[in-house]
């Protein structure tokens, strides 16, 4: 334990330290001027968290995405985002320990991050081709369960999978899907949010993964390459 502690504070960068505090203060500052409810913190906190450190490539991201991924289940699920819920539910609990188990054995022994990849052209085209046709399928589906935006749902809900699908596999690629899911969950909460003047918290907090995302993919990109 206490050697994964001291891999997890190795090799930060001090723009990096800050990047984390001053995403974690918006969240918190914020949540509490507009009264948000403790889970709707909590889940946004351990949110950012995650994708910070799935950014920086460490394992510890991982346990805080469980976090996240419960606590944002149960949000999602009284907002009727069935999509998000069913994909936080049955796909992201499971792939959290796949992905901590894979990344664990694709450590650069120096800087204590994972080992960053990229696809080729080939498997670029066919991603996210089926990516696009499952959305209208999905889509379909929601739609008769008669979810909330039931093909923005679909959209995120099947980007997400394809994204984490790639986060696991160590591809720079994931943060063009996580770009795209953050955009479309900015959309969905922000009417949830209008409507409601509820979960400020997890607007945010897509809006802190927005930027974040834009961010790794520069770091990812440019890492992959030096390593490839």
């Amino acid at each position: 334990m206490k050697k994964f502690i001291k891999n997890e504070l190795q090799n930060w960068k001090s723009i990096e330290v800050v990047w984390i505090i001053i995403a974690s203060g918006i969240i918190l500052s914020l949540s509490i001027y507009w009264k948000e409810n403790i889970i709707g913190i909590m889940s946004s906190i351990s949110g950012i968290l995650c994708v910070i450190l799935t950014g920086k490539g460490k394992l510890s991201s991982y346990i805080f995405g469980m976090i996240n991924t419960i606590l944002y289940s149960y949000i999602a699920f009284n907002a009727k985002y069935y999509g998000e819920f069913i994909l936080n539910v049955f796909y992201y609990i499971p792939m959290n320990i796949i992905g901590f188990i894979l990344w664990s054995r694709n450590i650069n022994s120096e800087s204590k991050e994972v080992i960053k990849t990229k696809l080729n052209k080939k498997y670029k085209i066919i991603i996210f081709a089926l990516s696009f046709i499952s959305v209208f399928i999905y889509g379909l589906i929601l739609k008769k369960l008669g979810g909330s935006l039931p093909f923005a749902d679909s959209a995120s809900t099947v980007f997400a999978v394809t994204a984490q699908i790639l986060c696991i596999k160590r591809c720079t690629e994931q943060w063009i899907m996580w770009i795209l899911v953050n955009i479309l969950n900015i959309s969905i909460w922000y009417i949830n949010f209008s409507s409601r003047g509820e979960n400020i918290a997890v607007l945010i907090m897509w809006s802190v993964y927005l930027i974040n995302a834009i961010f790794m993919f520069i770091k990812w990109n440019r890492e992959s390459n030096l390593q490839k």
